[in-house]
């Protein structure tokens, strides 16, 4: 069944309503005299509020916190994409965002290893500051719940989720403060049986090949997820704070592809078949003091934080020829670690007349093994190596921030020092050896016009490095002729950012002009003398754009509404891949909740994109719609019932010719999904104090 024409209808129509209900809003009359520091949507707490385009979610009072991940609860929020693989979060029109929460920087790991459960809010920083380090043209900012009263607090959840096949959520999570002391604690046990499937259909000209493939994986995944934090607070004006989360992942998972491959007049029809375990394993440790210094009245911060990441992925491969017999191909066992320490320091000194001057410095140091073992059936051989990577990274701020009248202002430098070498174990000389000291300038200024309107102007230069399991050697066999790998040379990216806002109310739009040197996509590389492909990562000469961004919310009675639009031109160019036209596509995002009787509250969000044409890559359209049911049974108990995707179109397609080889790729993602949350939460905490920062800025590469 077709169901286009009714999401169109659905679509047409909850816009339309949106902005009937905004006329009936009432505008507040002007008062210069007061300042607009942020936006008070209403009297009543909305769940989703706007300020100068930054989006901030009331995690903890909405729907969403029943929703079992944290990388699920994000695909839910505004302007948020998460990749196919859920490998990676990026915002539209701003890439790969960094991740605070509690104000610590972290990574994609401890994201995953956060409970829902313990969310407060989320904030959506499109126009980060110059506090925040130079990596990222966006934040997303997560502030944890905190207990209230002197005593302790516990909360139990379970989800039971059924997708393709059923996947369960269970949580534990616990507080406890007494006078100075506080403690907090989560476990949570999850138990997944995930789909996946994708395929490819590619041409090499050159070599008279045609080729396709469709691959399907069903895993059985275990997670344990675990945290623990202790704060202490030594005076009023001074704190010492510990922590510890991580995560554990097993799963088995079978992969079934099926292959098409035509070599000049050599036909082959294969069927791939790998026996896959792996296992995941992450740890990260801080700990954070605080201290006052009153003679010269200094706000000091130092901060020691340490990770581990190691991955084990073991494969056996068969292959079956033109419906015949299985026969062994090859026995993969692939290892990484990472390791990451880094320590920090930071100095904040006021002045008098709202002036601020904070400056500081950060040493981190990385390093990474990666171990490749793989016996080839067909050639009687073993393949063996150890790479060995080691990152270095030195930074040093200053950032001055006041007002000025009716401005505001904040303009910061960072300098950064980064010093790379790679090498096998059995090399002398390095394969990769860099070092490169880049500047990085920051600069804001807000104009109040009045009580209502505001403007604001933006400048950033910023860098993006690759994720440290990208350059490591690990490799992903799907078939024969086609391998999934990474570049241990992959570089750098470098950003600039012009971008202002102008807000009324809680209304925004934002214009954005950026240009990106050496991005990170995807490329084929074709090996002639095996006639094997390889997909993996490069750096393309540049990326640049603008967008023009709409963020529409309002309230009318019972009903919430968040709109935002996005109007998109994204340029992505590089000497090897073929250039296509490049063309302005939409965004679109709209929540709607509906505050029912008797503690019931109804969700219905939908977003979507039209047909992206970014000069090199061309990816298809997409229109996802989701419902929510939650009720409050009493007090301490709550159930959710969730229906996402309900149309099964959360699918990605793409297209684009790289290095003279013509591709098309489909993926699929199981997010067709009913659910049923339910929470039970008994105990009260008092004033909690709890306070954590950011030690480690390179620890979202740890993946």
């Amino acid at each position: 069944m077709n169901y286009l024409p009714l999401k169109l209808l659905i679509t047409i129509l909850l816009f339309c309503l949106s902005f009937f209900a905004n006329a009936q809003n009432e505008s507040p009359k002007d008062s210069i005299s007061n300042e607009l520091h942020e936006v008070v949507i209403s009297q009543e707490k909305k769940t989703i509020t706007n300020s100068n385009g930054n989006i901030k979610v009331d995690v903890a009072n909405s729907v969403y916190n029943t929703i079992p991940n944290p990388i699920d609860l994000l695909s839910k929020l505004p302007t948020v994409q998460i990749s196919s693989d859920r490998e990676s979060i990026s915002i539209v029109g701003k890439g790969n965002p960094l991740i605070y929460i509690d104000g610590q920087k972290v990574s994609i790991n401890d994201l995953n290893a956060l409970s829902v459960a313990d969310i407060k809010t989320i904030e959506i920083i499109k126009n980060p500051s110059s506090k925040y380090e130079a990596e990222g043209r966006a934040v997303i900012l997560i502030t944890r719940k905190w207990s209230k009263k002197d005593s302790f607090k516990t909360e139990i959840s379970e989800v039971a989720s059924f997708k393709k096949n059923y996947n369960n959520y269970l949580g534990f999570n616990s507080s406890f403060k007494k006078d100075k002391l506080e403690w907090k604690a989560n476990f949570n046990y999850n138990r997944r049986n995930p789909w996946e499937n994708h395929s490819i259909e590619y041409k090499i000209p050159q070599a008279n090949i045609v080729s396709d493939y469709d691959v399907t994986a069903v895993s059985k995944v275990k997670d344990y997820i675990f945290g623990a934090s202790l704060f202490y607070k030594i005076n009023e004006d001074d704190y010492l704070s510990l922590n510890i989360n991580g995560k554990m992942r097993n799963d088995t998972f079978d992969i079934n592809t099926f292959t098409f491959n035509q070599n000049q007049n050599e036909i082959n029809n294969v069927f791939t078949f790998s026996e896959n375990s792996s296992s995941k394993n992450f740890i990260n440790s801080f700990i954070n003091y605080s201290k006052k210094i009153k003679a010269i009245d200094t706000k000091l911060f130092m901060g020691f934080q340490g990770s581990n990441y190691n991955q084990h992925l073991l494969s056996l491969v068969q292959n079956n020829f033109n419906e015949t017999d299985f026969e062994l191909s090859q026995n993969r066992d692939q290892k990484f670690n990472v390791d990451v320490f880094s320590g920090r320091i930071d100095l904040e000194k006021k002045f008098k007349n709202d002036l601020n001057w904070e400056y500081g410095a950060l040493y981190s140091a990385a390093k990474s093994k990666s171990d490749y073992d793989v016996f080839d059936y067909e050639e009687n051989q073993n393949a063996i190596f150890e790479y060995y990577f080691k990152e270095a990274n030195t930074a040093a701020y200053s950032q001055f921030s006041g007002k000025i009248k009716k401005v505001n202002f904040s303009v910061g430098l960072r300098v950064e020092n980064t010093n790379v070498s790679g090498k096998y174990s059995n090399e002398s000389d390095n394969l990769v050896d860099k070092n490169y000291t880049n500047l990085f300038p920051k600069a804001q200024f807000s104009f109040s016009l009045d009580s209502t309107k505001s403007i604001n102007v933006d400048y950033s230069k910023s860098i993006s490095r690759p994720n440290y399991s990208s350059l490591s050697m690990i490799a992903t066999y799907i078939n024969p002729y086609f391998i999934y790998g990474n570049n241990i040379n992959l570089g750098p990216t470098f950003m600039d950012v012009i971008s202002t806002t102008f807000q009324y109310q809680d209304k925004s739009v934002k214009l954005t002009f950026y240009e990106n040197k050496n991005p990170i996509y995807q490329e084929f590389i074709f090996d002639k003398g095996t006639n094997v492909m390889t997909f993996t990562s490069k750096n393309f000469k540049k990326e640049s754009g603008y967008n023009i961004e709409f963020t529409l919310p309002f309230k009318y009675k019972f009903w919430e509404n968040t709109n935002s639009l996005i109007f998109a031109t994204n340029k992505v160019e590089d000497d090897s891949a073929l250039f296509n036209s490049s063309k302005t596509y939409l965004y679109y995002y709209s929540n709607n909740t509906f505050n029912l009787p008797k503690d019931f509250t109804f969700v219905l969000s939908f977003w979507g994109s039209t047909k992206q044409k970014e000069g090199v890559f061309e990816r298809g359209a997409m229109l996802i719609f989701d419902l929510s049911l939650a009720k409050k049974l009493s007090k301490n108990w709550n159930c959710t019932l969730n229906y996402n995707d309900i149309f099964k179109n959360t699918i990605y397609t793409e297209r684009f010719t790289i290095n003279a080889i013509n591709s098309r790729a489909r993926y699929l993602v199981d997010a067709n999904e009913i659910s049923i949350a339910v929470r039970y939460s008994f105990g009260k905490v008092k004033d909690s104090e709890f306070k954590q920062k950011s030690v480690n800025e390179s620890e979202n590469r740890i993946r």
